[in-house]
């Protein structure tokens, strides 16, 4: 690295040096002051070259300073992801620095600037989050670090290539929570609800002792005559039933949403989904459309499954076309030929728009059972809460008003027809199609 490429000269010189000229100046008019301001300037001069030697000396080491970024090697679209910038100071005096990551144009960010003081052979790690918001590739660039001393009249630049490309996955973070939430039985803690089991729709597993707080009904008096104790029938939920997430990539699913699209929502909730079906021992299964069929993953449960879902997901993207639903019933007639759950990610705006759709739905909730998951409106709701006191305001409420009760009709005409639905934010998408699946798994009608 050159001198010249090395160098950069900090605001502060610039002050200095337009002082100079006024005193200069102010010289110029009164020559008595003359013989300080060369003074000055010699001081300043003495100074300067100090700083330049302390900064650009020749180290013992290879770099007198280092620096290094830490990435997942991963991120999860929508979440927080951690990056650590390592920083360490060889020289043997305490440094000022500024950091500037270059990072992916998709943030689109231009202010990730950091300023650190390291003392002498210290090393500090600074922490920083980025939340992508869409799939695919993002490439990181070069760390560059402005080292100054404590005078602070000099900037020595070191840049450390550390370029990087990062796959951005479906919210695997997310996932997770889920997870680690459903194995300790914490979903109650993110919105799961607690559903009362209807009859008896489970598997017999065992008969075992009596544990305080369990249903007296599932007391086995045989065996408990014979045991001279309380025993009790435990049962499991029924499993292998197939689970499929029908996901929409139309264009009524690129509507944005706190920088999401509806489509990025609807994929988060549907790996979310699939983890859960597998671990309650179900199978878990996948098929996307737009204006055609996109791709079809088999409801299985094997090691490796949701991986190989995960990997689908990543690749999925909005198409800008209307939806093809009578390829969609075509498609599940013949692949999908035992009766399972579907849930249709997707969206209505207008009851116009359902009945375009509704024969094809029909048809499948005849043979499956169907959940229709589509999205409230946020803004239109918002709009409905404020107060409208202009005629202008007025006029757009009222224009909200009939949009939401359009929601709401229709909810009530899919129910007519036996469809299940969830009309939901998108911000609780996952939180209530989980109750959802839950709900219907309690009640033995999948």
């Amino acid at each position: 690295m050159s001198l010249f490429r090395a160098l950069y000269v900090s605001v502060r010189v610039w002050l200095t040096l337009i002082a100079f000229v006024l005193l200069f100046i102010t010289a110029y008019l009164f020559p008595v002051l003359f013989p300080f301001v060369k003074l000055a300037l010699a001081v300043f001069v003495a100074l300067c070259l100090f700083d330049g030697i302390m900064l650009f000396r020749k180290p013992v080491e290879r770099t007198a300073f280092f620096a290094r970024r830490e990435l997942p090697e991963r991120m999860s679209n929508g979440d927080e992801n951690p990056v650590t910038v390592y920083l360490e100071n060889r020289y043997p005096f305490q440094t000022q620095v500024e950091i500037i990551d270059e990072i992916p144009f998709q943030f689109q960010k231009r202010d990730v600037l950091f300023t650190a003081t390291l003392k002498p052979h210290e090393t500090k790690a600074l922490r920083y989050e980025l939340r992508p918001t869409k799939r695919g590739e993002y490439n990181f660039g070069a760390v560059n670090v402005y080292v100054m001393t404590a005078l602070q009249l000099l900037k020595r630049r070191y840049q450390f290539s550390q370029d990087k490309t990062v796959a951005v996955f479906p919210s695997y973070l997310q996932m997770r929570q889920y997870e680690l939430l459903a194995i300790s039985n914490r979903l109650s803690e993110i919105g799961i609800k607690k559903v009362r089991r209807i009859g008896r729709s489970m598997e017999f597993e065992q008969v075992r002792p009596y544990s305080r707080g369990d249903d007296v009904r599932t007391i086995n008096w045989k065996a408990t005559a014979r045991r001279s104790d309380l025993m009790v029938n435990a049962f499991q939920d029924e499993k292998s039933q197939a689970i499929y997430c029908l996901i929409d990539k139309g264009r009524v699913m690129k509507s944005p949403f706190e920088g999401l699209s509806l489509l990025d929502y609807a994929i988060n909730a549907s790996l979310v989904l699939s983890n859960i079906a597998l671990l309650k021992q179900d199978r878990a299964g996948l098929l996307t459309f737009s204006d055609r069929i996109g791709q079809l993953v088999t409801a299985e449960r094997r090691p490796g499954h949701l991986q190989k879902i995960l990997e689908v997901l990543y690749r999925q993207k909005t198409r800008f076309l209307e939806s093809d639903y009578e390829a969609l019933y075509a498609n599940i007639r013949q692949h999908i030929r035992q009766r399972s759950l579907l849930l249709l990610f997707t969206n209505f705006e207008t009851v116009n728009a359902l009945h375009r759709q509704l024969p094809y739905l029909r048809r499948m909730a005849r043979e499956h059972l169907l959940i229709v998951v589509f999205f409230e409106n946020t803004e239109l709701k918002n709009l409905l809460n404020n107060p409208a006191s202009t005629t202008e305001e007025i006029y757009q409420k009222t224009i909200a008003e009939k949009f939401y009760y359009e929601k709401k009709q229709i909810v009530k005409e899919l129910q007519q027809y036996g469809i299940q639905t969830i009309l939901t934010a998108p911000q609780e998408l996952t939180a209530d199609t989980v109750n959802k699946y839950l709900e219907l798994k309690a009640r033995g009608m999948i």
